[in-house]
């Protein structure tokens, strides 16, 4: 078992005055160094080097202090704390725009606007790249090094400018000087296509030089892996429909006002899935990454399926909770952990924010009824049949809906008298959502107080942890009546004595994305291909890629057999349309809470139609016997407030620099 860590811990980056700001670089550095003082010495451009690295943000620390809108601004997530304070909340509310997205907490530095961060670390990059021939006691082979650190920092830049920005200025290898006119950094934005080109023609060069492996002691570097893996996400959204063809109504009328020319592709070219099924095959080839899986125990959880063969071909052999949960919760060491393509260790995964309040939580970080109904039950299957529920929808219940006994699988334990519509799910249920009822366990607290192993309840009756309990902040409380339990030990506590957290690792690109993403691609292609790409050897191989069913399967069903379901059917994926639609759903559950599905519904075409849906959850006016189990309609005044307008697709470029730089345009619908 292992354990670790105080609920205070000091963080490693993940890489272990200007007329135009955002092309400037920040004087922090330069204020003890100057650059030919940093290109003086190997040892000080390394230092210098990582010091870009550590502008980069948290990528795990998405709802705290997000430098993206992340899950609390999809139909996922829903808190009650405070918007300011979870600035993704704040974007859905409607209280952020062009005229103050640059504003950042004076403490915190909380802001989801990185337009200028990442042209800072783009120029440092330029910066390095260009003098690096200066430093005189780094041999030949030392270069290599920083080149592949450095490649992959621009690169990323590029990406974090991609992801929430769309078309980006391309800079190239230029060095802008920082007291320049406005006019000397007019500069006009690249295509859609241009920019994920170029981001990834600098993940190839970065991938040329990077290791294919790195030490425990340097976990959070990027490697080999890392930069194709990134080029294969980019690629899988470059191929989507949003940017392929398929979004006239959000950019049909979006051209370049010094040309003329769309920003984002309005012709389709199926070519683009293909180059996308090929990036992930890439991956696949290097042999390096697997799904994380358990070993079965007497205890396993046995799943209700005839797909019984041994692990990959099947359920056997795994235990399909802990083979999921055990990633996130931190019972399996990151740093070891072969899902892992790139990851992180973080400490702020919303874990106290989920923890009940009578466990001395905060009890308030909500998942929304309608991605609790995408999980499936534990044969596959969607829910009861109608005729045989074991519980009543009409809010009226009596003790026949409830459990009569104890369950214990896999270490989990259901106690008796939770809804039945608890029991029976799949095993990623468990490991994501904490629903009234739920055991909390908190073992590492050793004081005699009830603050652990407890029944949690959020209805009407709950003094301690429902809406209307007795005490503690009247914003702790799910709104929802569920909160996300993914990071979530059986451990880990915050009450004195003994409380304590496992360490936390996040994966910024696990192999499960791979798969999925490969098994997309595949799905959507219409004619054959062949892609010529460059291998992890140095040797270019050719992927051959088409509509191949048995190749879709043998990526998609480990997916599923990992967490004890059965695999997808050829019926299943007769239909195009109707398999997407599949991969869509399987992308919500296994990712929940991973900072995904913000970038997936956009990509895909669906973000109006899906995001329009009422955010539901249970009654928590009521009690449970009496009607809280009824969905409705969350009450709560962020709800009437969500916005969802098709500008939010990209956020906008603050308008201080949309004015300052002429020829740079805006986001569509955002305002110059």
């Amino acid at each position: 078992m292992r354990k670790l860590i105080l609920h205070s811990i000091l963080l490693l980056s993940v890489f272990s005055i200007s007329s135009c700001n955002y092309l400037d670089v920040d004087k922090w550095f330069d204020d003890t160094m100057k650059y030919d003082s940093i290109f003086s010495r190997k040892e000080y451009l390394e230092r210098y080097m990582w010091n870009v690295a550590s502008m980069f943000p948290d990528e795990g620390d998405f709802l705290n202090s997000p430098a993206t809108a992340g899950p609390l601004a999809t139909d996922e997530a829903f808190e009650t704390f405070n918007a300011e304070t979870y600035t993704g909340m704040a974007y859905v509310t409607g209280a952020i725009n062009e005229e103050n997205i640059t504003n950042k907490d004076a403490k915190k530095k909380k802001s989801i606007y990185q337009w200028d961060t990442m042209y800072k670390i783009i120029r440092k990059a330029n910066i390095i790249l260009s003098r690096m021939d200066e430093v005189t006691d780094m041999s030949n082979l030392e270069k290599p090094d920083i080149w592949a650190y450095t490649y992959f920092m621009r690169a990323y830049a590029y990406y974090h400018l991609i992801m929430d920005f769309g078309p980006v200025i391309l800079v190239g290898d230029q060095v802008y000087p920082s007291n320049e006119q406005p006019e000397a950094y007019a500069n006009v934005r690249a295509t859609y296509d241009e920019s994920v080109d170029y981001a990834c023609e600098q993940f190839e060069l970065a991938a040329q030089y990077l290791p294919e492996t790195q030490p425990n002691s340097s976990f959070g570097r990027p490697t080999k892996g890392a930069a194709y893996a990134l080029i294969a996400r980019l690629r899988l959204i470059q191929a989507s429909p949003l940017y392929n063809g398929r979004g006239q109504t959000y950019f049909g009328n979006w051209k370049r006002s010094s040309d003329g020319v769309f920003y984002i592709s309005q012709q389709y070219d199926d070519r683009k899935w293909a180059v996308a099924a090929a990036a992930c095959e890439r991956v696949m080839d290097m042999g390096r990454y697997e799904l994380h899986t358990v070993p079965a125990d007497k205890d396993s959880f046995v799943p209700p399926t005839n797909e019984n063969q041994a692990f990959p071909n099947g359920v056997g052999g795994i235990d399909p909770l802990k083979s999921y949960s055990y990633m996130f919760n931190g019972e399996t060491d990151g740093r070891k952990n072969k899902e892992f393509i790139w990851g992180r260790t973080t400490g702020n995964l919303c874990i106290r924010e989920s923890f009940p309040h009578s466990m001395d939580g905060y009890n308030g970080m909500g998942v929304t009824q309608k991605m609790v109904n995408m999980f499936y039950m534990n044969d596959g299957t969607d829910n009861y049949p109608e005729d045989a529920k074991p519980y009543k929808e009409d809010g009226t219940y009596d003790n026949t809906n409830f459990s009569t006994e104890d369950e214990t699988f896999s270490e989990y334990v259901l106690k008796s008298g939770v809804f039945n519509m608890y029991r029976n799910r799949e095993m990623r249920f468990y490991a994501n959502i904490g629903f009234s009822g739920r055991f909390w366990k908190a073992r590492s607290y050793s004081g005699s107080d009830a603050k652990k192993e407890q029944m949690i309840k959020y209805d009407n009756s709950s003094v301690t942890d429902g809406k209307h309990s007795s005490s503690g902040n009247v914003n702790d409380y799910p709104a929802t009546g569920y909160v996300i339990t993914k990071y979530v030990h059986d451990d880990d506590a915050f009450s004195s004595p003994g409380g304590i957290l496992m360490e936390k690792f996040f994966p910024i690109i696990r192999y499960a994305e791979i798969l999925l993403a490969y098994s997309e691609a595949l799905n959507n292609l219409q004619g054959s291909y062949s892609i010529e790409l460059k291998g992890s050897n140095g040797e270019t191989k050719v992927y051959e890629e088409s509509r191949d069913i048995y190749k879709i399967k043998q990526a998609f069903n480990p997916i599923r057999y990992r967490v004890g379901l059965p695999g997808v059917k050829d019926d299943e994926l007769a239909s195009v349309d109707g398999f997407n639609k599949i991969l869509q759903r399987e992308r919500a559950i296994e990712f929940l809470y991973e900072n995904q599905r913000y970038y997936d519904v956009r990509r895909w075409g669906i973000y109006e139609e899906s995001e329009k849906e009422a955010i539901q959850g249970m009654d928590l006016s009521k009690d449970e016997m009496s009607g809280y189990f009824y969905p409705v309609v969350v009450d709560h005044p962020w709800i009437r407030h969500r916005v969802v307008d098709r500008k939010m697709v990209f956020l906008p470029i603050g308008k201080y620099e949309i004015r300052k730089v002429d020829g740079l345009d805006q986001n569509p619908g955002w305002g110059d």
